[in-house]
């Protein structure tokens, strides 16, 4: 909840804030010394009692600029308990008195004609005295608030009356609470610390009755009415118990503008405000000096004459936070369907993805292999062609070579005893059912002929040089699994 309320007879549960507020008179008193350091304002220098309150400001609120703590504390007059509500009330997510939302009439509804209202008139006099002392007294105050009147009427057109602009409602709440309190003791209802239209929007949020309080410091009655009647235990506990209690003097400018709304008749004024038909309505008005007895009787009426439509508020609020649920609850299934079926489809989509790269994989592998075989055939054809030609039968220096190839089948063919074993390769390598990769094995005795060139012997040897006969059969060991 944003505002707070404040009295010594809030129950346990009640609003915190006020006592958080008072705190500040048992803050450590912090004294500026000599050697202390403070970053000094940019405009005039400040007073030792400004920087008390500017130090206890900072402790109380956490506050680390005191550039911010002295432009909040001058926006309150230097009031430091208005200063720290207005603070809390901003942490509490209530807007700030000085940052508040587009200004609009206070919507309260004073127009039903079904409003209870119960004024008490002053008692009559009694005995010839009375009546006397009353006639005797008659003109000199018919006099004395006739003219009382006409000044008033009269400064307003020199000076226009300062209660008309609200410009700290939080401090005039403060303030009349400490004149309570100063006056009448501590001993009173649990005070609604905010200003008016944060009760009005409580009461609305909580359905609660909303009793509010305008005090006339003028007038003769005031006095007795806070003493003997607000400050009954009995009445005490009714308020704080079924309603909201909001209070301040019309002398204060959040008063005055109150007192401009409700339009009261006479002092004290009392009038009790709920939601009915969805608007916050005055449902009653008890203005007068009303006994204890009373007042509890009148409030307790007007109570259960309107309770029914805080009971049907409450089943229309309930309905709607159900239908709210239900329609969220939709909600979240719809989007809990649509994050299924879009996962579903992009599942697809990630299969179809990998489909299409395992194709285009396969279909480069072939690619890849066509090529490869072409190289190759390419290489034979080119291995071929470079082949010396083969000697004559009857050359003393040929030799006759049968290779028995993997498959089994034999080619037979003749070389020269000082060609290189590398011709040898060749020939094979040429042949369209030699393997890719292989190897001549001589078999008496049994070797691999080195016939390509490596690190250690970069010119493999001749055939003479690899101890070759006329007559050789030599084995081709396929290496194209290896």
């Amino acid at each position: 909840m944003g505002p707070t309320s404040l009295g010594a007879a809030a129950p346990a549960s009640g609003r915190k804030c006020g006592g958080v507020v008072r705190q500040f008179r048992r803050v450590t008193e912090r004294r500026v010394r000599g050697g202390s350091k403070m970053a000094a304002p940019e405009e005039r220098e400040l007073t030792a009692e400004q920087t008390e309150r500017l130090l206890q400001f900072q402790d109380l609120t956490g506050i680390e600029s005191m550039d911010q703590c002295r432009h909040t504390l001058e926006q309150h007059n230097w009031n430091i308990e208005a200063a720290v509500q207005d603070r809390l009330n901003e942490q509490e997510g209530v807007p700030s008195v000085f940052n508040p939302p587009p200004s609009r009439p206070l919507q309260v509804n004073t127009a039903d004609h079904r409003i209870y209202s119960y004024v008490v008139s002053r008692p009559q006099p009694r005995g010839l005295l009375g009546w006397g002392y009353y006639l005797i007294m008659l003109p000199f105050r018919f006099t004395y608030y006739t003219l009382l009147d006409i000044f008033r009427f009269a400064v307003r057109f020199i000076r226009p009356d300062p209660r008309s602009r609200v410009t700290d409602p939080v401090g005039d709440i403060v303030s009349f609470i400490h004149m309570f309190e100063e006056k009448y003791g501590r001993i009173h209802p649990v005070f609604y610390q905010g200003t008016y239209s944060q009760a009005l929007n409580d009461a609305k949020r909580e359905l609660r009755f909303l009793l509010v309080y305008l005090h006339g410091d003028d007038h003769q009655d005031s006095d007795e009415f806070c003493r003997n009647t607000l400050c009954a235990p009995e009445v005490i506990t009714l308020i704080n118990t079924r309603m909201l209690f909001w209070a301040c003097s019309t002398n204060k400018p959040e008063g005055y503008r109150v007192s401009q709304a409700l339009r009261e008749n006479t002092y004290p004024f009392l009038a009790m405000i709920m939601l009915k038909d969805r608007r916050m309505t005055v449902v009653g008005r008890l203005e007068g000096l009303i006994q204890p007895d009373d007042l509890i009787n009148q409030l307790t009426f007007i109570m259960d004459a309107n309770q029914t439509y805080l009971v049907s508020e409450r089943l229309e609020r309930e309905e709607r936070n159900q239908t709210q649920v239900l329609r969220q609850q939709q909600d979240e299934a719809y989007l809990a369907s649509l994050r299924a079926d879009q996962e579903k489809e992009r599942k697809k989509k990630e299969e179809r993805e990998r489909k299409r790269r395992r194709e285009e994989e396969v279909q480069q592998q072939k690619l890849a292999e066509e090529r490869r075989r072409q190289t190759l055939q390419e290489e034979k054809v080119r291995k071929s062609e470079c082949l010396p030609p083969e000697p004559h039968p009857d050359d003393p220096e040929s030799v006759k070579i049968i290779f028995k190839l993997p498959n089994d089948s034999r080619v037979e063919r003749r070389f020269h005893f000082s060609q290189s074993l590398t011709v040898i390769h060749d020939f094979l390598f040429s042949l369209k059912e030699s393997p890719e990769k292989f190897q001549i094995e001589a078999n008496f005795p049994r070797r691999v002929l080195p016939c390509l060139p490596t690190e250690e012997r970069p010119n493999p040897p001749t055939l003479q040089e690899a101890g070759l006969s006329h007559t050789e059969v030599l084995f081709v060991q396929d290496l194209t699994d290896d």
